[in-house]
């Protein structure tokens, strides 16, 4: 231990510390300045960023020997308050630069730095700065980010003034698709939000930290596990096995569809007779500390007899490969697309066909934020359950049947959360801290590393699809075969459903009136299969996309006007044979076209014997909704004070649900001239809040605001007098009338799509897209750079401009990333965020443009549609035809690495 005064955000502070202590973990575990966020741990994110003696730094990779006594430092804490913000934390919210906000106090520090050194930057010199200091981000695309700076460097030079960064309410009076900023948004840019991490730091003193024992191997039986050297470690309190569960020990998946052959009860929440995967949950060790809990885990001795690894569909399904699960075969799932007449004799008789294979990959979500959760015992007797859950009364019943617990007994509460992107629709840690605090009856919380956020939980399924269709001379589209195997790991939770979207999304976009395919899921070895922002269409769209150009090169068309003869019109039905319910397509091509012919035209002006430029197209489909008749319920109370309250489980991680709730029910209570600042949204809590179903498919602007506008109508009608004016609190009460009323809604048009056909009505509402790639090849390194992405997009009426605005740009980087770089298929190299390729903000073009349609959807809250999976269905597809256009290499397999590309240049 040695001893440091330092000043902290110009504070003298006496500290003692351990040497090899970081500094992170001084400013936040014995400061208490939970602002200081700690994602990767390993200086890659860039969340921890504080200012050191002048300079931005990674605290997470700083050790406290190395910090000067006498030192200085600045923490988010220390730029500015919710009463006293920054000019950079103003601009923030202003450009909706906070999504799920984990990384802003970061950021915003790496700026204040900037500007300190740098009061009038470039946007090019900003970009530069964030990749010089390791910023990283998973929400935002980068764009506002680098808005936000410039603007906040105009104020502290006078050209703007701090006022210019506040909302206007517009002259109707309605937020309703306007730039107000999200409700969370002032917590987040100035660090007081606590997350999962930071409440942990919080609990009582008698809280556990916990430690996983995971699988070093991926298929194996076991035979023994030997807990008793962990058991004697220091500050241990209990290991916990397989022994130690009261229940089932299993989380249910929750099969969808009766023609699957498993029972869903395939996933251990501590495995007991084997390890199906690397990095499976063995034990939980519990400690008074984190570094305790993991000492001591390494102690544990788990005997093993390794089996043979099924690392891919394709060995899986080989003759010769043996049954994950005992019992069920390994393709335990197919379904089935027969739209319209038999396709071979079309095939056999047509003027034009093509065929290709192509293989979308094991996608990681990189979140910045590490899963992270805890539990305890409440008064009332139940056991509580917070956590990154985008589905608690979902995952409520997939975890208490495996605890031994009644549905009653539990309460899964979501806490603020860093993005998830759709890998917390399955439950990750829930089971786990929650039959750590059964077994040991004291809180227990867990935080992932990040090593084990990318060996525990799920990943996008990579698809091994073949496709060929069939067209006339002149470019109609009259026929379409698919083939797609699903590898979606060692768990069925989901993998019926998403190997199902094969039969929706294949082909999507295009009126193709003959269609054959089959799907089939896959159980392997490699990690199991979580939903990931798009579910299922990035495969699905990435094969036909890409085939759709391949198909313009045998025509001798152009991929544009390909496509433009073929997309949804009056008369066109969708792959499940359903009616589009918007014909926005053609005149967002419309608009798109004279971009693209000067696209096109810009790359051959630019092009040389280097550096190769291209532009690629993509068309982009998706539902808004869970198959089939989804719905959601929420309530709106009216309170003393003249705020009310809407009341859904709406879960939010980065996405908005506090800005949809908001801006939906502004909307919907325009009559009574309700203020937006008086209305409140809530953290989901299964005890507190109805049923809203999982934040997950684009589904909650149109399901969850369903039920917010049906909500506060009921909240009108019930409040209001004869003259058409509206009773306040006290006259709703002394007039003995309800102040808190519900509201349902549900998809009653939506129907499953049927196990024979695939045809059906999925979807009351989709989202459509067209996406243009620009980019640049250079050809002696293989290295693609992308320099502008374009999205025209119908995703309804906007609900909040800056969110959407946001989800879109976030999507494109994503885009690019599983287009590029992005892929978790080697184990060790791909368990870092570095290692996994995540983009920095080099990798993201600036120039990003949306172009939208004026789409108003029947079925949507006020004309809304969803929004967030659109932006990743196919801007890979667009990228990998970019690429192909600008040097003649096709990339079929991704992600469309440097060697990759060499290798297709050199054939």
């Amino acid at each position: 231990m040695i001893q440091k005064v330092i000043t902290v955000n110009g504070v003298e502070r006496n500290l003692f510390v351990n040497a090899e202590d970081m500094l992170s973990k001084v400013l936040r575990n014995q400061l208490g300045l939970t602002g200081v966020k700690v994602g990767c741990d390993q200086g890659q994110c860039g969340a921890c960023s504080v200012i050191l003696d002048g300079k931005v730094v990674r605290s997470c990779i700083v050790k406290m020997k190395r910090v000067a006594d006498g030192a200085s430092i600045t923490t988010i804490e220390g730029i500015g308050t919710p009463a006293d913000m920054h000019p950079i934390q103003k601009a923030w919210m202003a450009h909706g630069a906070a999504q799920c906000g984990f990384c802003s106090p970061g950021f915003i520090v790496s700026a204040k730095g900037l500007l300190d050194s740098n009061p009038s930057p470039t946007r090019e010199e900003v970009r530069d700065w964030f990749q010089k200091h390791k910023n990283a981000c998973r929400c935002t695309g980068y764009k506002p980010l680098v808005d936000a700076v410039m603007d906040a460097a105009k104020v502290l030079r006078g050209e703007m003034s701090m006022e210019d960064f506040d909302f206007k309410m517009p002259a109707n009076g309605s937020i309703w698709g306007s730039n107000y900023p999200r409700p969370t948004a002032i917590a987040k840019v100035t660090g007081t939000l606590d997350y999962g991490a930071d409440l942990g730091l919080k609990m009582p003193e008698d809280t556990l930290h916990c430690a996983l024992v995971q699988a070093e191997v991926s298929h194996a039986n076991i035979k023994g596990i030997d807990t008793s050297e962990a058991e004697k470690m220091p500050g241990v309190v209990k290991v916990i096995t397989h022994k130690d569960i009261k229940g089932k020990n299993r989380i249910t998946g929750l099969i969808t569809f009766p023609t699957n052959k498993g029972d869903g009860w395939d996933r251990p929440i501590l495995c007991d007779e084997k390890i199906f995967q690397f990095g499976d949950a063995i034990a939980i060790v519990c400690a008074d500390n984190e570094a305790n809990a993991r000492a001591a885990a390494a102690k544990v001795k788990v005997d093993l007899e390794e089996l043979p690894e099924y690392m891919n569909a394709l060995d899986a399904m080989a003759e010769d490969a043996i049954e994950i699960h005992p019992g069920t075969p390994n393709v335990y799932y197919e379904c089935y697309n027969k739209k319209g007449e038999d396709t071979k004799p079309i095939f056999d008789g047509a003027d034009v066909t093509v065929e290709g294979d192509f293989y979308v990959g094991r996608q990681p979500h990189l979140p910045i934020e590490p899963d992270v959760g805890f539990a305890y015992m409440g008064d009332d007797g139940k056991l509580y359950i917070h956590s990154k859950s985008i589905g608690v009364h979902l995952h409520l019943l997939m975890i208490a049947p495996g605890l031994g617990l009644e549905a009653d007994q539990i309460v899964l509460v979501a806490n603020p959360m860093g993005g998830t992107f759709g890998y917390k629709f399955s439950p990750t840690m829930e089971a786990l801290v929650g039959a750590a605090t059964m077994a040991t009856g004291r809180p227990c919380h867990l935080r992932y590393n990040y090593f084990q956020q990318q060996t525990y939980t799920g990943k996008r399924s990579p698809w091994f699809v073949n496709v060929k269709m069939a067209a006339d001379k002149d470019g109609t589209l009259k026929a379409m075969d698919a083939d797609w195997s699903c590898d979606h790991g060692p768990y069925s939770e989901f993998g019926d459903l998403l190997t199902l979207r094969g039969v929706q999304f294949v082909g999507a976009g295009y009126n193709i009136p003959n269609i054959r395919g089959v799907g089939r899921t896959v159980c392997t070895n490699h990690a199991w299969g979580s939903a990931f922002r798009g579910y299922g269409s990035p495969q699905s769209e990435f094969s036909s996309e890409v085939l759709m150009d391949m198909l313009a090169e045998k025509l001798g068309m152009d991929p544009f006007d390909l496509r433009y003869k073929n997309i949804y019109r009056e008369g066109s039905t969708n792959p499940t044979g359903q009616i589009p319910e918007s014909f926005a397509l053609p005149p967002l091509m419309d608009q798109l076209r004279p971009k693209y012919e000067a696209a096109v035209k810009k790359a051959k002006a630019e092009s040389t014997d280097t550096i190769k430029k291209g532009v690629g197209l993509s068309i982009g489909v998706y539902g808004c909704g869970l198959d089939g008749p989804d719905g959601a319920g929420a309530y709106a109370e009216l309170h003393a004070d003249g705020t009310i309250t809407i009341g859904t489980a709406w879960e939010d991680h980065g996405q908005g649900a506090d800005i949809g709730a908001i801006s939906t029910a502004h909307e919907t209570l325009k009559p009574m001239g309700v203020a937006p600042e008086l209305l409140k949204f809530t953290w989901p809590n299964t005890d507190k809040q109805p049923v809203a179903g999982p934040a997950g498919g684009s589904r909650s602007q149109v399901m969850v605001g369903n039920a917010i506008r049906v909500a506060c109508e009921n909240l009108m009608e019930a409040l209001k007098k004869d003259d058409g004016t509206f009773r306040n609190y006290d006259e709703q009460v002394a007039a003995g009338k309800p102040t808190k009323v519900e509201g349902n809604w549900t998809a009653t048009e939506g129907t499953h799509c049927d196990p024979e056909t695939g045809q059906g009505k999925p979807f009351v509402i989709y989202m459509y897209g067209i996406f243009m790639a620009e980019v640049a090849v250079d050809v002696n390194t293989g290295v693609t750079t992308v320099e502008k992405m374009t999205l025209a997009a119908d995703v309804g009426e906007l609900a909040n401009k800056l969110t959407v605005d946001g989800q879109i740009w976030g999507g494109l980087a994503q885009g690019i990333g599983l287009a590029l770089t992005e892929d978790y298929e080697d184990i060790k190299k791909h368990s870092t965020l570095a290692g996994a390729g995540l983009p920095y903000i080099k990798q993201i073009p600036d120039e990003m443009e949306i172009i939208y349609a004026d789409s108003p959807r029947k079925d949507g809250p006020h004309g809304a549609a969803g929004v967030g999976e659109l932006p990743l269905t196919s801007p890979h597809a667009s990228i990998s035809n970019a690429i192909y256009q600008a040097c003649g290499a096709r990339i079929t397999h991704l992600p469309a690495r440097p060697e990759k590309v060499l290798a297709a240049l050199k054939k």
